[in-house]
């Protein structure tokens, strides 16, 4: 009688699970993802299906990060992995390292519902966006050290106004990690501050290639700073989601350029134009200043003043000779009169009484001027007109 030979389940599976991994290293799937779930802990768990079959799939946390679209249920992707089998429920799987959406038509959807759900935020609104200075001094770029895209930058900056200071901030611009990258970019920019205006961006390439400033965390974090931004992302056919919440959108880096800073010599241009243009004014007002200083001398208003002060002047010459003529009138008046008195008094005199043969007797230096005034024996004396004559009476 044959011996059975009895295997564990463990023992079994885990012949199972070895069969399977060396038979399928490594496969590539199509198919329609469903049941799909982020866990906290970062990995990726969901299902592959077609129309006949379906498979458990597990993606790792540390391959998570290099997708260029979040997988959701319906999306149709081609998924790389090998196939495993997990012992604890003996359920086999691929463990995917690589997932990326099935053709074009995949990323540009994943573009579109990102673009409708940052629009309904308002991220795009124009009123959100910061202008960019007229006269930037210092300029930051974000972009990879070795592209096009950065000498691009550089040649137009330093031919259109050569003492522009540039920043660069080197970062990655395709592939894994990218958009990480530019995120750390964006905020160490605004952590340093002294920034006019920050271009970000890169050169052309497929929507693949520039999938790193279609994601969210990248429009996010454009969104959130506070150095206006410039995205200068492919060429002038390309559209980015960081195109739609920057600042300012650039066709090209090389546009980006022309965009930051006006150019030296139209400014240099602009500014002797003014200075013409000022000296000319200064000097047309000037000379029709004159005109109505001259016209305004020449007015009979303005001259009025001087008219009446002339006349005024005159009238002042009038009145003095008047008074004066009064004055010399009065004094002569008062002469004639002071002269008549004179003359009068003189007439009235004593001398004059005396000479017409009249004689004034004193007694003890006092007139008599009535015979009562004297008796027998008194001294008196009589003054004549040419003398006096002591005598007593008897």
């Amino acid at each position: 009688m044959e011996e059975k030979k009895i295997s564990t389940v463990t023992e079994i599976t885990r012949q199972i699970k070895l069969s399977l991994e060396q038979r399928f290293p490594r496969v590539w799937l199509e198919g329609e993802i469903s049941n799909c779930k982020h866990h906290t802990s970062g990995h990726l768990y969901f299902t592959l299906k077609d129309e006949g079959a379906q498979i458990s799939a597990v993606m790792w946390r540390s391959r998570v990060a290099s997708l260029l679209v979040r997988p959701e249920d319906g999306m149709k992707v081609i998924a790389r992995g090998a196939v495993t089998v997990y012992p604890p429920r003996g359920n086999y799987q691929i463990d995917v390292d690589q997932l990326q959406p099935q053709g074009v038509g995949e990323l540009q959807l994943a573009f579109e519902r990102l673009k409708q759900k940052l629009s309904a935020e308002g991220l795009f609104d124009p009123d959100r966006k910061k202008p960019l200075p007229e006269f930037p001094e210092r300029i930051g770029i974000i972009t990879s050290e070795t592209g096009a895209a950065l000498q691009d930058i550089r040649s137009v900056l330093s031919r259109r106004f050569p003492s522009l200071e540039v920043v660069l901030r080197p970062a990655k611009v395709q592939g894994i990690g990218a958009a990480e990258d530019v995120v750390r970019a964006i905020e160490e920019m605004n952590r340093y501050g002294r920034i006019d205006v920050l271009i970000i961006g890169r050169g052309g390439g497929s929507l693949e290639d520039l999938w790193a400033f279609n994601e969210e965390a990248v429009a996010r974090a454009i969104a959130a700073s506070e150095i206006p931004t410039i995205s200068a992302v492919g060429h002038e056919v390309d559209f980015s989601i960081a195109d739609f919440v920057a600042d300012l959108r650039a066709p090209t880096p090389s546009a980006a350029g022309e965009l930051v800073v006006r150019d030296r010599t139209e400014l240099l241009e602009v500014i002797r134009n003014i200075c013409y243009t000022m000296r000319t004014t200064l000097e047309d007002r000037v000379a029709a200043s004159r005109e109505q200083v001259g016209t305004i001398l020449a007015s009979y208003s303005f001259n009025k003043p001087f008219d009446l002060l002339r006349q005024n002047a005159q009238r002042v010459d009038e009145l003095e000779r008047s008074l004066v003529k009064t004055i010399v009138h009065r004094m002569q008046s008062a002469t004639q009169r002071t002269v008549a008195a004179q003359n009068q008094l003189k007439a009235l005199s004593p001398d004059r009484v005396l000479k017409r043969g009249y004689t004034m007797v004193r007694k003890a230096g006092r007139i008599v001027s009535h015979s009562g005034g004297l008796t027998a024996g008194d001294s008196a004396v009589i003054h004549f007109h040419d003398g006096e004559v002591p005598t007593t009476v008897k």
